[in-house]
């Protein structure tokens, strides 16, 4: 059948006649740069048209060169036609199906709203013309589940039997669930074998589809992925964005045809923005297009938790949502922009920005307690005794840094993957002492491997499929260690005398090598490492010290300034580099409070020195110490007395009384522990009116008690006192449970 008006053949199609809401979308509109632009007021209209010529401007006339139909229509189809822009796999697909020479009779197009369905089955719909073949165009929004509707129009196409037979391009199929049974048992199989037939929905095929051996032949699922660089790009010329602009547009706009357009329309009229944060209204707009299918509230703040964490799982929606967590996962696991791994649920990238910056827009003071809840999950399980997936938190942990100096390299790792830090083991140990000489110069080499045979423990690397990509060297030193052939330990260890003496049983931890396999320290994976190794050694291995020496401090010193470190020393090393050791010192600084004030800036973005309300005094020595010990002994009965302790200034914390008695029940663990502890208990916790009482109770004789009170009293500092230097087991002095994300 032709057209009586213009020749063509003709095609039948179901017009979307919705009215659009003010600063609203249609689907079409929403993915043809060249179809329509938000109106205020409603509807849509066209600009903007485009010419063939790379980079041209925009004409708002006819196009030079070019044929115009005989109606606006197909002045629009012509301009569309030039401003389309990638898809060539789709479109060989088409092709091949319209010619015969391949098998398939259904291309089933899906993906997330504004990826460019609609305009891609827009120019299958111009090619069909092209090839002569009459086309039925129909949009399940215009349908609302009728099957009239659909049968309707398909008979008329089909009436005469002509060959071959007609292009049915189906628009909105994730509307017409209800009728998709219908679709593939009764009318499709009724088409001419030679028609072809185009679905595009939000959702894939239903795995009735897939489970028919006919279908798995005839149909043909694609997933429509984003445009990539080049592609970006083109479509960002076409629509007269400067040069200098594009690639910074490309990137934010991630590939998503919806989210370019919107960012080239935002820059028409000013400077393009230089972040989806910049442009509220992009986002709103954005977040109605990507995600407009959430239930309710629980399921709103299950996908700003996927948003805004590296992986989601179960748990960690359950931190977030409370019991409704398995409802949400398995919501969340369907939706077409969210990829299930074997680790958890990711959402595509762009959805991700744009939700989590909706998100932070619409409701900051719940955007910062979500983010609190995740932090909080994520370093409860990265202390936790005999984790074993350490490693995997302390990635997640650094990816939240959102506003850190180092945001353009994570950044990378969360678009395209992180590599997994782990153990180096000892095959890895030659590839590390050539990473060390690449980035520090040759005299590395020996102090690498030096390190790696007397404290192997503290060795990580970044590996991926292809194998080692980056390395990170701790080690844990004091006055007493042998720092073999390195030159810069010796130069920490005196700088840090210099601020004040380690006390007994203090130690330093030092990162003391990192690099890429070409010896960068810049690289992605080079900050991944190094962060991630930093937390988990930081975090499971107590020190009085915690000290980073890069090569790089023009690089480094941002990152440094954002976490609280200052500058320890500067040392020369061999062949004329300099190595910065850049500090923190943890007995002012507990472990406690730099995670509450990370967790701050991680949402400010806030840089410089720790707040001075966060630094305890200095320390006190061994004496002091032990003597404030007796003194809270003493006291121990008095809470008016005890609050004004010195201890409560320590790594101990403010709840002196508790800290002790905690330590005496794991003293009674130890040999002949239960002796001290009931001397110390009949002393100070229920004490008797005087020593030689308790010595009565206790059957002790009176000098026999006084040795033991005094072996007690000592064994009870020595505990308390490895607590202030090194932290105690797992944390900086306070149990894992106590440790917060930050405020």
């Amino acid at each position: 059948m032709l057209d009586t008006t213009t020749g063509h053949p003709r095609t039948v199609t179901m017009l979307h006649a919705a009215q659009y809401p003010r600063r609203a979308y249609s689907d079409r509109s929403r993915t043809d740069p060249l179809r329509a632009r938000p109106c205020r007021g409603g509807g849509a209209r066209v600009v903007r048209v485009v010419s063939t010529d790379a980079g041209g401007p925009y004409h708002r006339g006819p196009i030079p060169g070019a044929a115009m139909g005989t109606t606006l229509a197909a002045a629009l189809d012509d301009a569309r036609r030039r401003g389309f822009v990638g898809r060539a796999g789709e479109l060989a697909a088409f092709e091949r199906a319209l010619q015969g020479v391949d098998v398939t009779r259904v291309l089933f197009v899906h993906g997330p709203g504004g990826i460019g369905k609609s305009t891609l089955l827009d120019e299958m719909r111009r090619r069909a013309r092209a090839a002569g073949r009459e086309t039925v165009v129909l949009d399940g929004r215009d349908i609302g589940g009728s099957l009239p509707a659909v049968a309707d129009p398909v008979a008329a196409a089909t009436a005469d039997g002509r060959e071959p037979g007609p292009v049915l391009l189906v628009d909105g199929y994730e509307l017409l669930t209800p009728l998709d049974r219908w679709f593939r048992t009764r009318l499709l199989p009724s088409l001419p074998a030679s028609s072809v037939t185009v679905l595009a929905g939000r959702e894939p095929p239903a795995p009735d589809w897939a489970a028919d051996p006919g279908w798995r032949l005839l149909l043909d699922a694609h997933p429509l992925p984003r445009l990539d660089a080049a592609e970006s790009e083109a479509l960002l010329r076409g629509l007269g964005v400067a040069g200098p602009d594009r690639e910074r547009l490309a990137a934010l706009g991630r590939g998503h045809p919806l989210a370019l357009v919107l960012l080239a329309e935002a820059g028409s009229d000013g400077p393009a923005p230089a972040a989806l944060g910049d442009r509220p209204g992009l986002v709103a707009d954005l977040c109605r297009v990507l995600v407009d299918d959430v239930p309710d509230e629980h399921h709103r703040i299950g996908l700003a938790t996927c948003a805004h964490s590296f992986r989601t799982t179960q748990d960690l929606l359950a931190a977030t949502v409370g019991d409704r967590a398995s409802q949400v996962w398995r919501w969340l696991a369907m939706r077409p922009y969210t990829a299930t791994t074997s680790q958890g649920l990711r959402l595509h990238d762009l959805v991700r920005d744009v939700f989590d910056a909706e998100f932070a827009q619409r409701s900051p003071d719940a955007y910062a307690e979500l983010h609190r809840t995740i932090r909080m999950h994520t370093v409860t399980r990265l202390v936790a005794p005999g984790s074993v997936t350490r490693y995997r938190d302390a990635t997640e942990l650094i990816l939240l840094h959102r506003r850190s100096p180092a945001e353009a390299e994570l950044s990378v790792l969360r678009d395209g993957g992180a590599p997994a830090v782990s153990a180096a083991t000892p095959g890895d140990h030659e590839r590390m002492c050539a990473v060390a000489a690449a980035s520090e110069g040759l005299h590395a080499e020996p102090a690498c491997r030096h390190w790696l045979t007397t404290q192997p423990a503290g060795a990580h690397v970044a590996r991926s499929d292809s194998g080692v990509e980056a390395v990170a060297l701790h080690v844990l030193v004091d006055a007493t260690t042998d720092t073999g052939p390195d030159p810069v330990v010796p130069a920490v260890l005196e700088a840090v005398s210099r601020r004040r003496a380690l006390r007994p049983g203090e130690r330093i931890g030092v990162c003391r090598f990192v690099g890429d396999l070409a010896g960068s320290q810049r690289s992605p994976v080079a900050v991944l490492t190094a962060s991630v190794s930093a937390s988990v050694e930081w975090l499971s291995r107590p020190v009085g010290w915690s000290v980073v020496t890069p090569v790089d401090e023009a690089y480094w010193r941002p990152f440094f300034d954002y976490l609280g470190f200052s500058v320890l020393a500067r040392v020369p090393v061999p062949g004329g580099g300099e190595v910065t050791a850049f500090a923190w010192d943890r007995a002012r600084l507990s472990l406690e409070a730099f995670l509450d004030m990370t967790g701050r800036r991680e949402l400010t973005g806030e840089t410089g020195p720790p707040p001075p309300e966060l630094l305890r005094p200095a320390p006190m020595g061994r004496d002091a110490f032990d003597a404030a010990v007796r003194a809270a002994l003493r006291d121990l009965s008095r809470p008016d007395r005890l609050a004004g302790c010195p201890l409560a200034t320590t790594a101990l914390g403010p709840d002196v009384r508790q800290v002790i008695v905690q330590t005496l029940d794991g003293l009674a663990a130890e040999p002949r522990g239960d002796v001290l502890l009931r001397v110390l208990d009949r002393t100070y916790l229920h004490g008797a009116p005087s020593q030689e009482a308790a010595a009565e109770v206790l059957g002790l004789p009176f000098s026999t008690y006084r040795r033991h009170l005094a072996r007690a009293t000592e064994r009870l500092a020595d505990l308390l006192w490895a607590r202030e230097v090194n932290g105690g087991p797992g944390t900086d002095g306070h149990e894992p449970d106590r440790i917060r994300a930050g405020e």
